[in-house]
């Protein structure tokens, strides 16, 4: 009986006395623990790539590891609070602890791979738009989500329905959910099939849906076979295959039949019954909205208006014949957005009505859009469907690259000028856009529905006028039948297309557009090619690999565009001299390293784009003779390709420049012209002199208005004109300024500026004068001024810098002040002396070795968030007052030594600042990369 009791007593006794000892071993543990993971992490940053992904086993472990750790943490901080009353039942508690911390730091001995290959396909959700008709696209959601996620014997899932009808919207959201599942699926791809593919070109399909390559040249079985064992080795995985429109067997591409043992399943989506059946598919047919739905989402998108009493009738019509299919629906409700007379709703139910009578239900379809199409106002409309439709199936494009289409083909001409080209444009794009034609998609791009290019290419009579077959996997040029007498455009364009036979030599009489473009493996086109091609006006060889254009191009003396883009290893263009009708010439990125031939024969030309890397020379002459030109972009990664300045200032109707001049005597000389002539580029990048750094800069969104002086030798009477809208001012490695403000006519140009850069300018002795207006510099946002050993004082506070929010002062070894003040005589700090700066964020001197103020008074900074200062051994006083402490102040980058030499205007002030001290998080100021 005694050694029962006594043995729980002992315990007891053993827990009391030992908290402390057990203390110090459970940290001891958790030290031991959290090494080891600091080893998984190391192994983890080595293997852990977007390929990989972490094994379940690992994420598990480390999960208990965060989770023990905050638990110790709780502890510990009970323990130094004694919040325990039983010291006993504390003791027994951490013993516990220490058991449970062994036997996870005993799990994580991973002698094997911590990651395992990611599963294939996307991982990103799909972006997608909302479900229309609640009920409807529930119903038929939730019938696709069941067999998947059920263990019956559906493995393979056919949603069909005709098109529009919302099927593809279904199957994203579907995905996205799926993708967030990670018990019942490993893996979810999305392969988006669309209209006439091949087997080829499906196995190419999956193979870059599952991140593996298959031989290019290899039969159908070879490829087959590779994808087969790749898919062999996956399990529960879902296959979504977006848009079929014939069947296939699986085989024969390589995807192994979902079955129960490989827990797989497959979904397609299709317009077509018998592609499920033929399939093998589980039949799920994607239901059209009810009338009830119909009208609600006719009335969504069509307006309040049409609740009107003398509208509402008519409108209900008009809604029934969209057939309850949301595309057609939405097209039409658009279509007649704002209209409120009731003659001419009317109106349009009478051509609806004629519109679709006696039409199936396909036909039916592409005949409401086709609705929408002919009511559009404007031919033009019509004529930019057209090139939307000359891309490929489902592709986004870019809106720049589209209206660039619009202005070379001729859909958009006779504007005054560039910018009001590209304002059409963009205006003729969103009318499309609201009219459901085109959609808009992420980062300025827009997208055809693939049922809207069916229709556009039936109305437009897809035969003989056009042939399109873009991004159709061609290898080579079409057959010799398809060049008839009647092609007017021809798109060839993202195709795999190798070669051009040399007996090829189209006889098309009437043919005015020619997409080749976006064909990498072309390297040649035999010089034949063009001979029967005299009326052709646009010629796109972009992106391909070609090195010589043919010569027979010289012979096409109706061509008004010759896009040569991205024609990396392009080394020789043929004269152009007798194509005196062209006015777009692109050599971007091509590698020519002289100009074509004939230019200066060029005088229609309006765009000439030669932002080439390896072009070093621009022969006199030859600009003076383009007097018609609007857009010239020459600065690239070439430094040595210069113009002259007298020369560009002959182009009176230049609108968009990007290029270097020799000196600032053609800096002068340009802008003095254009200041006779009250005008000059509206959007530019101009450097001037030998510049140092390579830019990017070539497109009318990139061009940021920005004047750059680079190793440039100033007169000491020098004085410079900026351009009115000026954004960026650069000044570098420049000699001979004694004075930044006398440099410059300010008054025409700082109101406007907000990135001014001064860098090395050694001659410099004074930057931003008392002698200047107040209102210079009122939009100024960034002002960095680097190496500048003789400046002493960097502004007075006259300057009104109410935008000011970066301000940088670095390596300026004889800067006393900052900010100066009106009278040199009144030394010393005087606290009633006050200077706003309202948006200033970031303030940083470093490296400023004489700096004694940065100003003498208060600085009022209310949104102030960085103060950075290092290597200011005289700076003793900081500018702000603990009484008007910027409430937006997050961190102070400094030395310790610095900071606890500084003087205070009051006892507490110190206290005030110190939490945002940040000694170790101190910037590494560096010079401009240049």
């Amino acid at each position: 009986m005694v050694r029962i009791v006594s043995a729980p007593v002992g315990k007891y006794f053993k827990y009391h006395r030992g908290v402390e000892k057990y203390m110090m071993i459970l940290h001891k543990r958790l030290e031991e623990l959290t090494s080891r993971k600091e080893d998984i992490d190391s192994r983890l940053n080595r293997d852990l790539h977007s390929s990989k992904t972490l094994k379940k086993e690992v994420k598990l472990w480390l999960e208990s590891v965060g989770k023990i750790t905050a638990e110790i943490d709780s502890m510990t901080q009970e323990v130094e609070e004694r919040k325990y009353l039983s010291r006993a039942r504390l003791g027994k508690k951490i013993a516990a602890k220490i058991k449970l911390v062994e036997e996870i730091h005993q799990k994580g001995d991973f002698a094997d791979m911590l990651v395992i290959d990611a599963p294939p396909g996307h991982k990103d959700e799909l972006p997608m738009t909302g479900l229309v008709g609640h009920s409807t696209a529930r119903r038929n959601m939730e019938e696709v989500w069941n067999c998947l996620m059920g263990d019956h014997s559906y493995r393979k899932i056919g949603v069909y329905g005709i098109g529009g009808v919302g099927k593809t919207t279904i199957m994203k959201h579907i995905y996205n959910q799926l993708i967030k599942e990670t018990d019942k699926f490993d893996h979810v791809i999305w392969i988006s099939v669309s209209r006439s593919v091949s087997v080829t070109q499906l196995q190419d399909k999956v193979a870059c849906a599952l991140g593996v390559s298959v031989p290019e040249n290899g039969s159908e079985v070879i490829r087959a076979s590779k994808l087969f064992a790749m898919m062999r080795t996956m399990r529960k995985y879902v296959i979504i295959l977006d848009d079929v429109w014939e069947d296939f067997q699986l085989e024969d591409v390589g995807i192994p039949q979902p079955t129960t043992d490989n827990g797989s399943k497959l979904v397609i989506t299709t317009r077509f019954a018998d592609v499920c059946s033929r399939m093998g598919c589980k039949e799920i047919k994607a239901e059209l909205l009810t009338e009830e739905e119909a009208w609600v989402l006719f009335v969504e998108k069509a307006g309040s208006d049409v609740n009107s009493p003398q509208i509402k009738p008519i409108a209900k019509q008009v809604a029934k014949e969209g057939a309850c299919l949301p595309l057609a629906i939405v097209t039409i409700a658009r279509s007649m957005k704002g209209v409120t007379e009731s003659c001419e709703w009317r109106n349009a139910l009478e051509e609806l009505r004629d519109s679709t009578r006696g039409h199936h239900d396909m036909r039916k379809v592409l005949e409401q859009l086709k609705f929408s199409y002919n009511h559009l106002d404007d031919e033009k409309l019509k004529h930019c469907l057209v090139y939307c439709a000359l891309y490929p199936e489902d592709m986004d494009i870019g809106r720049k690259e589209l209206i660039e289409r619009l202005i070379t083909g001729g859909v958009i001409d006779g504007m005054r000028s560039r910018q009001a080209e590209f304002d059409k444009g963009h205006a003729m794009l969103n009318k499309l856009e609201k009219a459901c034609l085109l959609e808009c998609v992420i980062d300025k791009r827009v997208k055809m529905h693939d049922l809207v290019r069916d229709m556009v290419l039936q109305v437009t009579g897809f035969s003989p006028h056009l042939m399109v077959k873009a991004g159709m996997h061609l290898r080579g040029i079409p057959n010799e039948e398809y060049w008839t007498d009647g092609l007017e455009i021809v798109s060839l364009m993202h195709n795999y297309i190798s070669e051009i036979p040399s007996t090829a030599s189209p006889i098309c009489p009437k043919l005015s557009t020619l997409l080749i473009s976006s064909n990498h493996c072309l390297t040649r086109i035999p010089d034949p090619f063009f001979v029967h091609l005299g009326t052709l006006q646009v010629l796109d060889l972009s992106d391909t690999s070609i090195e010589v254009v043919p010569n027979s191009i010289s012979k096409l003396e109706k061509l008004s565009a010759l896009l040569l883009r991205g024609c990396s290893r392009l080394r020789h263009v043929p004269s152009l001299g007798s194509l005196i009708a062209l006015r777009k010439l692109d050599l971007c990125h091509a590698r020519i390293n002289e100009l074509p031939q004939g230019m200066e024969m060029l005088i229609n030309m309006k765009y000439l784009n030669l932002y080439t890397p390896h072009l070093g020379f621009f022969p006199l002459g030859i600009l003076p003779k383009l007097m018609n030109l609007q857009v010239l972009l020459t600065y690239g990664a070439s430094k040595t390709l210069k113009i002259k300045g007298e020369e560009l200032a002959t182009l009176r109707k230049l609108e968009i420049f990007s290029g270097q001049l020799y000196n600032v005597d053609d800096f002068s000389t340009f802008m003095a012209s254009n200041s006779r002539q009250d005008r000059g580029p509206v959007l530019y990048s101009i450097r001037v002199g030998e510049h140092l750094r390579a830019t990017l800069k070539e497109e009318n969104e990139l061009l940021g208005n920005d004047v750059i002086l680079s190793k440039c030798v100033v007169e000491y009477d020098d004085q410079l004109v900026l351009p009115n809208d000026i954004q960026t001012l650069e000044i570098l490695h420049c000699q001979g300024i004694k004075s930044l403000c006398k440099l410059f006519s300010w008054n025409n140009a700082t109101g406007r500026l907000k990135s001014c850069l001064i860098f090395d300018c050694k001659d410099m002795e004074c930057a931003f004068e008392s002698t200047l207006p107040d209102s210079a510099f009122s939009n100024l946002k960034k002002l960095y001024f680097y190496e500048c050993p003789n400046v002493k004082v960097l502004f007075t506070p006259n300057l009104l810098l109410q935008s000011l929010e970066d301000l940088r002062v670095s390596h300026c070894r004889q800067m006393e002040k900052i900010v100066g003040m009106e009278q040199e005589e009144e030394e010393g700090f005087v606290e009633s002396n006050t200077k706003t700066f309202p948006m200033l964020k970031s303030l940083s001197v470093c490296h400023l070795p004489n700096l004694k103020t940065i100003f003498m008074g208060i600085l009022r900074c209310d949104s102030l968030q960085v103060l950075e200062v290092i290597g200011c051994p005289n700076l003793k006083r900081l500018p702000f007052s603990s009484l008007l402490l910027p409430s937006s102040l997050d961190k102070i980058l400094t030395t310790i030594e610095w900071w606890e030499s500084l003087e205070w205007d009051h006892p507490n002030a110190k206290n005030a600042f110190q939490p945002f001290l940040r000694p170790e998080l101190q910037r590494q100021i560096t010079s401009w990369v240049f």
